[in-house]
């Protein structure tokens, strides 16, 4: 059994338009929602041996706000989950290495496709497909034993945490 935490990077700001997208800081009310999420991991005990993350600046700082939630956790920066499609995705997850529990933070519309790519059918998989809202955190119950097996329809979402829903 592998588990799989998808995040979905906070709100980010565009008062800035000279900023190339890539660069784009969080929002005011995006710290506040990766602040919340950060609470909600720690008392959920969230512990992902592995975060890979990606490399634009709005994912990092979500990151870093729920950092210190996590644990003892290595971090990678992970160029290749900037705006990656759901193939890239899946390449990511494929390629793993031996740990149990990852979680992935980076963007749309690549979390939200591999989320419904990789969940059974059931009434959270139906909501991601809605939407995947920035700084949502979806856990998904993959039934493999390797990365490398990882395929549509392996899993099961455990957990889908909405910001806006938390206190």
């Amino acid at each position: 059994m592998k588990r799989l935490h998808v995040l979905r990077h906070a709100k980010s700001s565009w008062d800035d338009r000279s900023l190339a997208d890539h660069d784009r800081p969080l929002a005011p009310r995006g710290r506040r929602a990766a602040s919340r999420m950060a609470r909600w991991i720690a008392e959920h005990d969230v512990r992902p041996q592995l975060v890979c993350c990606s490399t634009a600046v709005r994912a990092r700082e979500t990151l870093d706000r729920i950092l210190p939630s996590l644990g003892d956790v290595a971090v990678r920066q992970e160029p290749s989950l900037y705006m990656a499609s759901v193939e890239g995705l899946l390449d990511v997850v494929r390629e793993l290495p031996d740990v149990d529990e990852v979680m992935l933070v980076g963007h749309n519309p690549g979390l939200e496709a591999l989320t419904v790519l990789l969940a059974r059918p059931s009434a959270e998989r139906d909501r991601v497909h809605e939407k995947l809202p920035t700084g949502a955190l979806v856990t998904l119950e993959l039934a493999v034993d390797a990365w490398a097996r990882v395929d549509a329809g392996a899993g099961t979402i455990s957990t889908l945490v909405l910001p806006r829903e938390l206190d």
